[in-house]
């Protein structure tokens, strides 16, 4: 009976401790502010997962890592918290009045700052691949309502995230790429400004540093951004299952540009609809893996079963192979673009065609668009 009645207040005794355990209250996120003069590394490496970082006005110099999940990174607003490159005559993340930054001119595009895939790992090593603002192996990370500006290489740069977010921020005068990611799914790039960067304004890959076939984006948005001024506007490189919509696309010298390759899985499954690309007629020179391009609004280069509706595709000229309103052109290894629907577009005053298929794919089809010239005639 004894043994009874000590094996039964061990088991009320665990059964008391187990349910303490499981109602105690989950922690609750925290708001981490970050004033002038400190540092927005230190909040960041502080924070929790759904914790929220939230920076105050001011210029901070020096680049971030984010590599914890579901934390929120938002400034007060993309006129009043930038992120800049350290100066030799200041701290990292030192501050400054925001009226007082001028953005840094971007690198020439022809000579990027060198790169490499191990160079990805650590606070440290994001300032030293020239980006700014890193999001590494993070899932559900937000970042929001800030410009980061003037660095070498990637304003914003992320790898192997899910579901990331990027809503409201500011890509001006970097070196390469204002916004880019690689590896990468469920993103969601919305409302955002790109203005004068060395190669493209938002870019999204698979991999950057690997040959590769395309990978499954998994319903990547990329919705409602200005990305104006840039060598390209928008690239989607080697992906599948990615939708391009409402974006206001003006002044690079490409708007869209859609690259696949002869790699398998091939790149496609991509929506590109209700975007405005209008007058992308800077000029960029010849490159091993493409002709000079000026004049060129929505390009596909080797991909497959993507649809091109409800666009307005107007004004951009030049006299490049990829030039025109909707260029169809091989990809660089001689990829074709088959399967691809081009309809219900607004085309006119592209040049030499608001209309131009210049691939040897099969399956492509050119229906209900408004348009004035098409090579070869008749797709108008």
């Amino acid at each position: 009976m004894m043994k009874r009645m000590v094996a039964g207040a061990t088991v009320a005794a665990a059964t008391v401790a187990a349910v303490g355990v499981a109602g105690a209250p989950a922690r609750a996120a925290a708001v981490r502010v970050v004033h002038p003069g400190e540092s927005i590394q230190a909040a960041v490496d502080a924070a929790a997962p759904g914790d929220t970082v939230l920076v105050l006005p001011g210029t901070y110099r020096g680049s971030v890592q984010i590599t914890t999940p579901d934390l929120t990174l938002r400034g007060t607003g993309a006129g009043s918290t930038v992120l800049a490159p350290a100066t030799a005559a200041s701290d990292p993340q030192s501050t400054t009045d925001p009226a007082a930054a001028t953005p840094a001119a971007p690198a020439p595009a022809t000579a990027p700052a060198p790169s490499t895939a191990g160079a990805r790992t650590g606070a440290a090593a994001c300032a030293a691949a020239g980006d700014g603002l890193c999001v590494t192996g993070a899932s559900g990370v937000r970042v929001e309502s800030l410009t980061v500006t003037g660095f070498a290489k990637y304003g914003l740069w992320a790898t192997s995230a899910d579901g990331l977010t990027v809503h409201r921020v500011r890509a001006d005068a970097n070196g390469q790429y204002g916004i880019g990611q690689e590896k990468s799914a469920r993103s969601h790039f919305t409302g955002n400004e790109a203005r004068g960067n060395g190669e493209a304004g938002l870019f999204v890959a698979n991999t950057v540093f690997e040959e590769g076939g395309a990978t499954d984006a998994q319903g990547t948005e990329i919705r409602g951004n200005a990305l104006d001024g840039n060598h390209m506007g928008l690239v989607v490189r080697r992906l599948r299952h990615v939708t391009v919509a409402a974006n206001t696309i003006s002044g690079n010298c490409a708007g869209v540009f859609l690259v696949g390759d002869e790699n398998t899985p091939r790149a496609g499954e991509i929506t590109v609809t209700g975007n405005t690309v209008d007058a992308n007629n800077a000029y960029c020179p010849a490159t091993a893996r493409l002709p000079y391009v000026q004049g060129s609004g929505i390009v596909l280069t080797g991909v497959e079963n993507t649809l091109i509706s409800g666009n307005e595709v107007n004004g951009n000229v030049g006299e490049s192979p990829l030039s025109g309103g909707v260029v169809l052109f091989p990809s660089f290894t001689g990829g074709p673009d088959s399967g691809n629907t081009v309809r219900n577009n607004t085309l006119l005053d592209n040049g030499p065609a608001d209309l131009a298929d210049r691939d040897h794919g099969t399956g492509n089809t050119f229906t209900a668009n408004h348009c004035q010239v098409s090579l070869p005639a008749g797709h108008c």
